[in-house]
């Protein structure tokens, strides 16, 4: 049974919009045997570009069903069949905040859309939008961006698509992430996979001996098993070979997820990983003033850091990326190459004589001009963090919470707690758990809120 889905919403954000109708069409493989559709009261207001799309109004709303009058008749329609909508991530995904809201758990095993679908069981055409795929189909089905209008012709595009197919096991595959039974490592069975949460979390890879040959992190763990093995590509068939088990560890957090999967890749040293393979960092960038007041920056070895007048900027794995990362950042800030040990010259730069230098190497730029572009390339070329502070992050239920804790500037760990708990910071620096020393941990938690800079929570402290 096939349970085709279309929500009309008031955004394009499941996490912070909400839906404002819904429809759902049961389908056997031959024809439509049921369907429900309501228009829902949001609890907001809908914006008018979302009415110009829709014609769904704020009067129309006003008296219909709130989310929760319908979500057991959304469940009782949905649990048994395969979830199917066209760009099938954007209808799951806000099923799945729906429901969170209401601190219930939305899961379909099995979900197919028939974007994806489409471009391979049609490859070639010029759009794979629902109302292009109705004009080139020929399928008339009422308004378009209207739920139960959608959803009869994701239905009717459904047929075309199961006709296309040569036979069951095809079908089969399609709805199993292109993946056929008969493909899959001996002890590894699509219900196995399907068991995998779709859940944020970290997931290793263990050849017949148990050992873990790789390392990963995903927002949805069983999404990105199905991708490992439905990869037909070389590197997916060498991955697959070798591969004879899978465990996971959920962490709700993908923060969380980054951090740990960086320090297990560094523990285990997974045979199959490559980005994140080296054990510790050997190489750094440093800082110091020279006699004559300039602040320059040099490349060398992270053992030098113990020298009194260098002070530490950045590490990095090998000599040649720090190098190439001072490089590239000195001709962002017009530093001197003579200055930054980039260039080995008696009197002035290469870049003095090309005008791309003001002259610091021969004394004519004054410190303080200097100085003040070298303090910038320093803030850029810091991977560092600074004072102390707590990420707050989703937990692995929606009873829960993570924290990430920094401290001074360094990572100290990560912790979960109960919502409704609120334990002292006290207690979640006691038990804090950094899984591995690991380097990359700052540059990680940095570069992390960098991307969120305008939704993560963070709390600081002294």
């Amino acid at each position: 049974m096939y349970a085709i889905v279309d929500v009309e919403t008031t955004g394009g954000a499941a996490r912070y919009e909400r839906v404002i109708e819904i429809a759902i069409v049961l389908h056997d493989g031959q024809r439509v045997v049921d369907s429900f559709a309501t228009l829902l009261y949001p609890e907001r207001s809908i914006p008018w570009h979302i009415t110009q799309i829709t014609g769904i109004t704020d009067d129309m709303v006003a008296h219909a069903p709130r989310f929760f009058e319908v979500a057991k008749r959304i469940v009782e329609m949905t649990r048994e069949a395969v979830f199917v909508g066209h760009n099938v991530s954007f209808d799951y995904g806000f099923l799945r905040e729906e429901f969170a809201r209401l601190g219930y758990m939305y899961t379909c095993r099995q979900r197919l859309c028939t974007v994806r679908l489409t471009r391979q069981v049609f490859p070639g055409l010029p759009s794979y939008s629902l109302e292009s795929l109705r004009a080139h189909f020929g399928i008339t089905s009422g308004r378009a961006h209207r739920a139960l209008d959608d959803a009869l012709a994701t239905a009717r595009l459904l047929e075309y698509i199961l006709a296309a197919q040569n036979g069951h096991e095809d079908i089969h595959a399609l709805i199993h992430h292109g993946i056929k039974a008969s493909r899959l490592p001996e002890h590894i069975t699509l219900e196995r996979l399907y068991e995998a949460p779709e859940a944020c979390g970290v997931y290793y890879l263990h050849d017949g001996r148990g050992e873990v040959v790789y390392v990963g992190k995903s927002i949805n763990i069983r999404k990105r098993l199905f991708e490992h093995f439905a990869d037909t590509s070389p590197k997916g068939e060498k991955l697959r070979a070798g591969v004879a088990d899978f465990s996971y560890e959920v962490t709700g957090s993908e923060l969380v997820a980054l951090l740990l999967e960086s320090a297990e890749v560094k523990r285990l040293q997974p045979r199959i990983n490559r980005a994140l393979r080296l054990r510790q960092f050997n190489a750094a960038i440093y800082t110091y003033t020279d006699e004559q007041g300039y602040r320059r920056l040099v490349v060398g070895r992270l053992a030098q850091r113990s020298r009194p007048a260098l002070e530490l900027v950045a590490e990095l794995p090998r000599l040649s990326h720090a190098r190439a990362w001072l490089e590239s950042t000195a001709r962002r800030f017009a530093l001197c190459f003579k200055l930054c040990h980039l260039e080995d010259a008696t009197g002035a730069c290469f870049h003095y004589t090309l005008h791309r230098c003001a002259g610091a190497c021969v004394g004519q730029e004054s410190t303080e001009d200097y100085n003040g572009r070298t303090e910038q390339a320093i803030a850029a070329l810091s991977r560092g963090l600074s004072g102390s502070f707590a990420v707050v992050e989703p937990g692995r239920t929606l009873d829960e919470q993570a924290v990430v804790l920094v401290r001074d500037g360094a990572f100290v760990g990560y912790a979960y707690f109960d919502k409704e708990a609120a334990p002292t910071l006290e207690v979640l620096l006691d038990t804090a758990c950094a899984p591995y020393s690991d380097p990359d941990a700052n540059r990680i938690i940095r570069g992390y809120l960098e991307q969120r800079a305008k939704t993560a929570q963070v709390l600081p402290f002294s």
